[in-house]
Order: structure tokens, then C-alpha cells, then sequence
């Protein structure tokens, strides 16, 4: 049992080790870690103080080797969680989620990053000699991400969609993004079980308290 606790503790200190600096929350979470080649790394809380009529917020989520990855959530300054968006290699990916100060959905749209190392993607075209036919080609993407689905624009009012528009590797579709009231109100759709849990859990959030727990090195 010793010899298991000394091996503990080397594996600890080795980590620590590997970071820069950091600094831990209330709870003891250590966040905002940056390690040794100046990378960010891990769980972080963003902070943007308001500016020149833009509003600050409050941003938490994973870095992997200084690019945003995984589900981010912005919070407004006073706690309002005003956005859940999505990231792969530091880029917008699949869907986001934008609300209003009182939580109603006020916009959802759909992107496509682009892996850095290797910026290829298969789509499907029309064969323009053959109708109903489709050929798989092979693409390379010249931007690190681009609109590509749907995108629905929601009455924080009503909850209604009053537009939707479609893109295809950053293209619109013709004939999207027309106005129309549809019956299916936004107050339905379901935001992820995270989020919900993360509300619950975090009603008449405070600010979070942390200390700086910077290594020195």
C-alpha cells in the first residue's frame, strides 16, 4: 500500500510538473492551465470585461493544445447563458445554440470545421449527364470552417421559426431563407441535457472565486 502511494504521489507531482501556470476554483477545480510550450489546456474559464458598447460575458470549456474543443457555453455577466456552441480544432463544428437574456431559443446554426492536417471532405454532386444519379467526389477545403445545414431563426416572442436557411459547404441553397411562420415553436426543442443540468445546478450562480496557482516556472 505504500509503495502504491508513493507511486501516487510521483505521478502527481510529475503532472504539476508538465504545467505552466493555473488557478483553482472554489471547489478545488483546476482550471485555466497552461503548460510548459505556453498551450492552453483543459477545463477554462473566459472572461471579457464590456467594451465600447459590446457587452461582456463569461465563457467555460476545453482547450486541447490552444484550440477550443468540445461543447463551449457564454454566460452574460450577470449569468444568463446566452450561448452553447460546438468546436473541433479550435473551429465552429455542428450545432449552435444562441438564446435570449430570458433563455428563449433565438437562433440555431449548423458549421463545418476542417481538420488542419488534412483538409479533404467527400460530398455527394448530381452526375450532369444522368438524372437522379450521384457521384461521391472529393473536395479540399480552403477555410478553417464554413456554414454547412440548416440554420433556423426563431421568434423569441412566439417561439416560432419565422426563417430558415440551407448551406452546403458554405453556399446557400437557392430558394432558402425565406420568411415563413412555422407551427412549430422553439420553446420545444429540447437544449442538451448538460445545459439543463448545468442550470439547475448552478441556479443564482455567483461569481466564480479562484486563486492563482501559477508554478512559478
Amino acid at each position: 500500500m505504500r509503495y502504491i502511494i508513493i507511486l501516487l504521489l510521483l505521478g502527481s507531482l510529475h503532472s504539476k510538473a508538465q504545467v505552466k501556470s493555473y488557478i483553482i476554483s472554489v471547489k478545488g477545480d483546476t482550471l485555466n492551465r497552461v503548460d510548459n510550450n505556453n498551450k492552453k489546456q483543459g477545463p477554462w474559464v473566459v472572461h471579457v470585461d464590456a467594451l465600447r458598447g459590446e457587452p461582456g460575458y463569461e465563457e467555460e470549456g476545453f482547450f486541447a493544445d490552444d484550440k477550443k474543443e468540445g461543447n463551449w457555453r457564454r454566460y452574460s455577466l450577470v449569468g444568463d447563458l446566452t450561448a452553447v456552441e460546438n468546436y473541433k480544432w479550435g473551429e465552429k463544428d455542428g450545432k449552435q445554440l444562441y438564446f435570449t437574456k430570458m433563455g428563449d431559443l433565438l437562433r440555431e446554426e449548423s458549421w463545418k470545421a476542417t481538420n488542419p492536417e488534412n483538409p479533404y471532405d467527400t460530398i455527394q454532386v448530381p452526375d450532369p449527364a444522368i438524372p437522379d444519379k450521384w457521384e461521391t467526389k472529393i473536395v479540399k477545403l480552403e477555410v478553417a470552417t464554413v456554414a454547412h445545414g440548416t440554420w433556423k431563426f426563431y421568434d423569441p416572442n412566439t417561439g416560432f421559426i419565422t426563417k430558415q436557411e440551407n448551406y452546403f459547404f458554405g453556399e446557400k441553397e437557392k430558394g432558402s431563407g425565406n420568411s415563413a411562420v412555422t407551427s412549430t415553436p422553439a420553446k420545444t426543442v429540447q437544449k442538451p441535457k448538460a445545459v439543463t443540468d448545468w442550470e439547475k445546478k448552478n441556479s443564482g450562480k455567483k461569481k466564480v472565486k479562484v486563486r492563482d496557482g501559477s508554478t512559478g516556472y
